[in-house]
């Protein structure tokens, strides 16, 4: 919890601040939306691809070995072949 000195030190400036509103007669061009836009979707697609990267990682831990059989014989039959 803040403390009321610095509760009023905050009210105080953020009246002030208010109290200083100005125009700012900006312009935002065609571009300024398609790049937003851009922004959006790029933003989406990143968190998509770290969530099925997590995803995956996340089934791996409670899902069965991905091991199959056949590998690890052809591993076994190598490795007899490096002993000799």
């Amino acid at each position: 919890m803040m403390n009321p000195f610095r509760c009023l030190l905050f009210m105080l400036v953020f009246l002030a601040g208010s109290g200083l509103d100005q125009h700012a007669y900006a312009y935002l061009d065609p571009g300024t939306g398609s790049m937003v836009l851009q922004l959006l979707l790029g933003g989406i697609a990143g968190a998509l691809v770290v969530g099925k990267l997590y995803w995956h990682r996340f089934k791996s831990m409670f899902g069965r070995s991905a091991s199959n059989p056949s590998t690890e014989n052809h591993r076994d039959a190598q490795d007899s072949q490096n002993e000799k």
